[in-house]
């Protein structure tokens, strides 16, 4: 009875019990900006994608000269005396061209990019923030669909990024030539090349960027929300970079494949991956598939970090947007 009138005594009408989910657990609550509309996801993900691609453009142009030479001018496989030849060639402009490309396909990929990875984690992770397996996955999802997306403007992009001699006056031009001399195909010969470069990419990279960032909040748990711009730029940068390493010499094979017969660059009898690996190590030996792994890596770290830290500063600002929304709905 006692024990009745002490219970009794402390309730207060005023104070409800709170529900909570049976799944419910404090310690990963605040793990994932949840409830963005689908097309926030787009939003964001095409804004971030295009800036990350714009910003890291002339370091991405040395990377295909590097790659692409064959009777080209460049004839070394330096980032220094590639980055020369094209100063020298076309001035600092030369660093630029095929930007008008990249900036045609870049913000639809990704658009397609970040939101199809979005849903895919959260179907695949059922709630679970540390399911790696489900990061990868998802990321190989996202990566096929933006490809198909991506893969005609980043041909158009590399044809043009080989300079004043690739023949090219600018993005319709190579459009309506490429259509009107190889024909449609000509804009997804590298397609299968970019899925098989770019699902281990993925995978690689989205299973490393949530590890890490997971990681870095863990270490300093009551300061996470402060440094949250660090933390996804820090982990976007280690992602990107080891990502990058990894897949240099598929990239190496989808370039040459982009930019084959332009610029005095081989043809090949076959767009078959084994037939273009083959005919690049019996040219330039087993070097001849990792070049421009430096200007790869020097890309992806940075721009995985401006692409990750300038995407989930607009997954934020959504989420405050929604918020207010919402509070103003309950009003």
């Amino acid at each position: 009875m006692a024990a009745e009138a002490t219970t009794t005594k402390f309730q207060n009408p005023d104070f409800r019990p709170v529900p909570q989910p049976p799944d419910f657990h404090p310690e990963i609550a605040v793990t994932a900006h949840d409830g963005l509309r689908y097309w926030q996801f787009m939003i964001a993900g095409s804004i971030a994608g295009s800036v990350e691609h714009m910003a890291m453009f002339p370091v991405d142009t040395v990377k295909t000269h590097m790659q692409a030479i064959g009777s080209c001018p460049i004839k070394s496989v330096g980032v220094r005396q590639a980055l020369k030849s094209i100063l020298k060639t076309e001035g600092p402009s030369g660093l630029y061209r095929g930007i008008g490309a990249m900036g045609l396909g870049a913000g639809p990929a990704h658009a397609v990019y970040f939101s199809i990875y979005e849903v895919s984690k959260k179907f695949l992770s059922a709630g679970n923030p540390n399911n790696a397996v489900a990061h990868a996955i998802s990321g190989v999802f996202a990566t096929v669909a933006s490809d198909a997306v991506f893969t005609p403007m980043d041909m158009v992009k590399q044809r043009l990024q080989l300079g004043e001699n690739s023949t090219y006056k600018g993005v319709w031009d190579c459009v309506k030539r490429v259509l009107r001399e190889e024909g449609l195909g000509a804009f997804y010969a590298s397609y299968r090349t970019t899925v098989l470069m770019n699902a281990p990419f993925t995978a690689v990279h989205f299973a490393t960027y949530e590890a890490t960032k997971r990681g870095l909040m863990e270490i300093s748990p009551e300061s996470a929300s402060d440094e949250r711009l660090v933390v996804h730029a820090t982990a976007g940068a280690a992602a990107g970079a080891l990502a990058a390493a990894v897949t240099t010499p598929l990239d190496v094979v989808k370039t040459q494949l982009q930019c084959q017969g332009v610029c005095g660059c081989d043809r090949f009898q076959s767009s078959s991956i084994g037939h273009v690996i083959q005919t690049i190590i019996k040219r330039d030996g087993y070097r001849g598939l990792i070049r421009g792994w430096m200007p790869r890596m020097l890309f992806h770290a940075p721009a995985a970090a401006i692409c990750w830290s300038t995407y989930e500063a607009c997954k934020s600002f959504f989420e405050e947007v929604n918020d207010s929304s919402n509070s103003s709905t309950i009003t």
